[in-house]
């Protein structure tokens, strides 16, 4: 066994979505005896700065970069190989982070990356994105999205706030019929949809007796799947 393949999580943002990692962990990685499994070493730095402020408001920018810079290089100087962060929109500050801590950005698994690559190796050519409003303004999936050809329709600004109250009622789990019908609603609007927030493949397991969406796409899920094809490589 390749004892060498070590998984680094930086997560916290929120804990729910950083628990559902761990158990996609656990599920994917199937393992007769614990140590069938790689090393996974988590950071539920769940006290950094709102990255979706950070990015719309430019607030507290400076003090989200240092502490995701302080965390990965942690996780590196901890022997990580892959680093993973769970969360869609912390990965629009990478670039600043990678200036900050050289040879990180080798390591670092990008799950928007991967999950458009899922989509075009799957031949989609529309899908429907749901995410933070943050994730969703910075055109991150969208760009990625067009270069290969995939055409992206996004919730209208004015529903914002349904995204919203989907996330916050996993951060808090507190859920209600009315969140409920309000995922519903947005998730069945199309055939193909991306869960463009960590949050969102929670509730989507919560209410999925109710989707009629044919495919989602969890870009941490893909991310854990690729992880395991390289660590079976590995060994």
């Amino acid at each position: 066994m390749n004892k060498e393949f070590t998984i680094g999580v930086l997560g916290g943002m929120g804990t729910y979505a950083t628990i559902h990692l761990f158990e996609q962990y656990a599920e994917i990685f199937e393992a007769e005896k614990e140590w069938d499994r790689p090393r996974m070493i988590i950071d539920n730095r769940c006290t950094m700065p709102s990255r979706v402020r950070a990015f719309l408001y430019n607030e507290n920018v400076d003090k989200l970069v240092d502490q995701m810079a302080d965390s990965m290089q942690r996780l590196k100087d901890a022997g990580c190989t892959r680093i993973v962060l769970a969360c869609n929109t912390s990965h629009l500050f990478l670039p600043m982070i990678y200036e900050k801590v050289p040879g990180l950005e080798p390591l670092v698994m990008h799950i928007i990356k991967g999950c458009v690559e899922a989509l075009s190796k799957d031949g989609v050519k529309e899908v429907y994105l749901l995410g933070t409003e943050g994730t969703i303004d910075s055109g991150v999936y969208q760009k990625a999205l067009e270069k290969e050809g995939i055409g992206c329709s996004v919730p209208a600004q004015e529903e914002y706030t349904k995204l919203r109250d989907c996330i916050e009622a996993v951060k808090q789990n507190k859920y209600t019929d009315e969140v409920r019908e309000t995922f519903l609603d947005l998730v069945n609007r199309a055939e193909v949809c991306i869960l463009g927030c960590t949050e969102l493949p929670i509730i989507y397991e919560r209410y999925k007796d109710g989707v009629t969406c044919k495919k989602v796409y969890d870009p941490l899920e893909i991310a854990i799947r690729t992880l395991k094809e390289e660590y079976d490589a590995s060994r």
